[in-house]
């Protein structure tokens, strides 16, 4: 089943959105196709600034509906220890809002820019994404990383080679306790290492 063909079935959705360029290319494909969809923006703490504003911008080019949901991820505790399987519970947090405010909008399903790569690697949070029934239409058509690139920069997006930049608690080892402070000096740090010229870096906290 194509993205086009799946978007037929699936006219009316919700899509967890980043403004990374697998989930701008999910979008896209869906507003390409017809369909009647609304995108998500999850803000916590875990996200630096420069995301939102490169999702807003992206939303806006794209003339989609986009929304933000602040989430507070550190109130969770299982969260803030920071096990192994932290993702696991952020990523049950944030689909549980993005389900509960999709519904409220009437938004049946949500989808999400998970692709065929991301199976490959040590992904708790994907769990979380296949118990609450989450949809993940590049990951189920086999896309990988490489391929989506390749799709967006073909639908002339923006993002089509714009570094993964995965969440700002990846810098700091497992079961180091989160803190808000901590998660802002890196967001600091790298902000510097970025306006030095490193487009894709990390600045991890041991």
């Amino acid at each position: 089943m194509t993205l086009t063909e799946f978007f037929k079935e699936n006219k009316k959705a919700a899509i967890a959105f980043s403004g990374g360029v697998d989930s701008a290319y999910l979008l896209c494909a869906a507003l390409k196709s017809g369909a009647d969809v609304r995108a998500y923006y999850a803000k916590s703490a875990f996200q630096p600034q420069f995301e939102l504003d490169d999702a807003r911008r992206l939303a806006e080019a794209l003339s989609a509906d986009m929304r933000v949901l602040p989430l507070d991820v550190l109130a969770d505790e299982a969260v803030a220890a920071n096990p192994a399987d932290r993702c696991y519970h952020c990523k049950k947090e944030l689909f549980s809002k993005a389900l509960e405010f999709a519904k409220q909008n009437g938004y049946a399903a949500v989808l999400d820019g998970t692709n065929a790569d991301d199976h490959k690697s040590y992904r708790p949070g994907i769990r979380a994404i296949r118990e609450l029934g989450v949809i993940s239409p590049l990951s189920d058509q086999g896309l990988t990383k490489q391929e989506i690139r390749a799709l967006a920069a073909q639908m002339g997006l923006s993002c089509a080679t714009k570094p993964a930049t995965p969440c700002l608690a990846t810098r700091i080892p497992y079961n180091t306790p989160l803190e808000p402070q901590t998660l802002q000096r890196i967001e600091a740090g790298e902000e510097i290492l970025h306006r030095a010229g490193f487009a894709s870096c990390r600045l991890r906290v041991h």
